[in-house]
């Protein structure tokens, strides 16, 4: 078969740069769908975007569908054929439907049963017939907002301006939004001109030679390599921020970088004011000295060539100056408000009109700091300061410089505590209460910080439960999922050995004195912490039947739950593992037929198997505590192993005499007391 090249573009106004990855990715999975559902091969796949424009280029298409043969499923053969052997009416009409003879049909059983079956053969249309279905595949095109224009019902990212698809040299005729088909597209908005492209094949060099880098890659490549050069000139270090260098990407068709400069008294200013300036209002990347300090330069990228570029380096070197005599003025203001006037200002913020202020928030996040350190038996002075952390640690929230750039928040509270002379740690801790601020980030470095950092959070998950405010699918606006996983990743790094229910349950207590809890809170927050806990384990290497295992028993710290899922994992290996298991999770399901007392008479035992388990038992009770590791703590319960074996070949738990059937379900629901503990063994798969 012969093969072409496919190319569609779909030029629009230009796109937010946060969209255009997302978008290029949805075009390229439902491009390759489309031609997968159409048996339409194809070979190499590139996709291009710019703030214009959104393309994939696919290589040696075929030209026609591939032909397919299937069989038709029709009546069964008890009404296929009637009472004479004859076909009947069911069966004629289904080769009718099929285009077929009723010669061509045979059966086949399934699950017992005949049925007719025909063999069809599907000869494959042409690619260029059914190519003009692509209108459809670009309104399904998904995005985080969608506009309309004009008169039109089209719902999509930015008005669409032109249409290229070809297949090889010929043009793909559909319409949308009013827009034909064709084969011509545009170049740089100010520096190229309309191109009519005569072959799919010619579209990335046509472009470059109207000043577009369709490629992302390149474009991107070209801005790392224009600021390696330009920093090996003038002996800088630049550092390039992942994110920014992505965003810049999508926002220019042609990169040119540039370097300005800024008055050296702003250099007075924090650091992350000046770098948080310049990246989140101008994309610019700071400069720094080979030796890491700031210097009063900066690096763009214009979306052009070098023609009047002094002109370009004047206009960003004016507006950053504006920028920056902003920040120095907020910073001087800022400068002037005492702490004791934040908090107060923070009682007329409302966190949640169903929560409460930011005050009231800081009132509990204060008593749940309070409660962990009396869990962690911190030092009176200890305490203090864990107090006094707590109670400033939202202030800055109601600074001019956290209002410009919320991005600050805490980074600046420190430094403001700082210049008020608050305590290293205290001040530490109102920038790192909020970390880990994202999955890749550190827990807070200090005791102090990671305790107001869990009371802040705790607060913040238990309270939005409480009112009804839980994650569903993609919907968490509050972050709690974010919260939970940072709560999770602090207590391990720590390693503190805190019962999750203990903390939930003293979390619910203190904002229970302030909002209205119900009786599934503790187990819906359970159930919300175990999931977390599950992704953790899950990416540990721990796998799923011990995840449910650990997680099925009692909840404990989490340094306990990751080591005890770890020293599962380790024994699952090793020769033994399947007795010990299948032993166990024997007494568990037993045990579920308990009910009544727990009392356990040495004097109702029948044969000495049961008297075995029973001082096996109470051995094991005081040495289980005394285990150190949870492989010492699994090596104690493995040890009953001998004793639940023996006894099962010679008892029946379920005798005919009620007293001595109560007393061995009494000993089996005391085994599973204790075997639970460690772990819901019989979720365990053993081979």
């Amino acid at each position: 078969m012969n093969k072409r090249d496919l190319l569609l573009e779909i030029g629009i106004e230009e796109m937010p740069a946060r969209f255009i990855s997302g978008a290029i990715d949805d075009l390229k999975s439902k491009m390759i769908s489309w031609l997968e559902d159409h048996r339409i091969s194809h070979e190499e796949v590139r996709v291009y975007s710019t703030p214009r424009r959104m393309a994939i280029h696919l290589k040696n298409v075929e030209e026609f569908q591939s032909d397919v043969e299937e069989e038709a499923k029709g009546p069964a053969k008890k009404i296929a054929l009637d009472e004479e052997g004859n076909w009947s009416k069911a069966a004629l009409g289904f080769c009718r439907g099929q285009a077929v003879s009723p010669d061509e049909i045979f059966f086949k059983e399934i699950k017992g049963i005949e049925y007719a079956h025909v063999k069809k053969f599907i000869k494959g249309k042409s690619t260029v017939e059914l190519l003009p279905e692509l209108s459809e595949l670009i309104t399904s095109l998904h995005f985080p907002n969608n506009m309309r224009w004009g008169s039109l019902d089209l719902r999509f990212l930015r008005p669409i301006r032109w249409i290229v698809a070809l297949f090889g040299s010929e043009i793909i005729p559909f319409t949308v939004a009013n827009i034909q088909a064709g084969a011509k597209t545009f170049g740089h908005r100010f520096l190229g001109e309309e191109v009519l492209l005569s072959a799919a094949s010619d579209y990335e060099k046509a472009l470059l030679g109207q000043h577009v880098i369709v490629n992302q890659a390149e474009r991107m490549q070209a801005i790392r390599e224009q600021i390696e050069k330009l920093s090996a000139e003038k002996d800088w270090f630049v550092p390039i921020d992942e994110e920014l260098i992505d965003e810049v990407t999508n926002l220019v068709e042609y990169p040119t970088v540039f370097a300005g400069a800024f008055n050296e008294d702003f250099l007075e200013l924090p650091e992350e004011v000046l770098i948080t300036s310049m990246k989140a209002h101008q994309r610019y990347f700071p400069v720094k000295s080979l030796n890491g300090k700031l210097l009063p330069y900066f690096v763009g990228v214009r979306n052009g060539d070098e023609r009047h570029l002094e002109n370009v380096i004047k206009g960003n070197e004016k507006v950053l100056r504006a920028r920056l005599a902003d920040a120095d003025f907020f910073f001087e203001e800022d400068k002037k408000l005492l702490i004791p006037e934040a908090l107060k200002r923070l009682e007329t913020i409302v966190y949640h009109e169903k929560i409460g202020t930011l005050s009231e928030k800081i009132d509990r996040i204060r008593l749940i700091a309070k409660e962990l350190s009396l869990l962690l038996t911190l030092s009176v002075e200890d305490k203090q300061l864990v107090d006094r952390a707590a109670e400033i640690s939202k202030f800055d929230l109601v600074t001019n410089m956290v209002d410009e750039f919320p991005e600050l928040q805490g980074i600046m509270g420190e430094k403001y505590a700082l210049l008020q002379g608050e305590h290293t740690d205290v001040a530490k801790s109102v920038n790192e209460h909020y970390q880990p601020r994202h999955a890749d980030d550190d827990v807070p470095s200090t005791t102090i910080a990671a305790i107001v950092s869990v009371a802040d959070k705790l607060d913040s998950i238990v309270a939005s439960f409480a009112i009804g405010l839980i994650p569903t699918g993609s919907q968490d606006p509050y972050a709690l999922r974010r919260q939970t996983a940072g709560i999770i990743q602090i207590l391990l790094k720590k390693n503190w050995d805190l019962p999750l229910r203990t903390i939930l349950e003293k979390a619910i207590e203190i904002i229970g004195q302030k909002l209205e809890t119900n009786e599934q809170l503790f187990e819906q927050l359970t159930q919300f912490f175990k999931l977390r806990l599950k992704y953790l384990l899950q990416e540990k290497g721990i796998s799923h039947d011990i995840i449910e295992a650990v997680l099925g028993g009692e909840l404990l710290s989490v340094p306990v739950l990751v080591d005890r899922a770890n020293a599962l994992q380790t024994k699952k290996t090793e020769d033994g593992f399947k007795e010990t298991i299948e032993s166990l999770s024997r007494v568990l399901t037993i045990a579920k037929k308990w009910e009544g007392n727990l009392e356990i008479d040495p004097q109702l035992f029948e044969n000495e198997y049961e008297q075995q388990l029973y001082d096996s038992w109470v051995q094991v009770v005081d040495t289980y505590e005394e285990a150190e590791g949870q492989e010492a703590k699994f090596a104690v319960l493995a040890s009953l192993q001998p004793a639940i074996s023996n006894y099962f070949d010679h008892t029946m738990v379920m005798a005919e005499q009620a007293n001595v059937k109560a007393n061995r379900l009494a000993q089996m629901k005391q085994l599973a007391d204790l075997i639970g503990s460690y772990a819901a063994m019989n979720e365990i798969q053993v081979k």
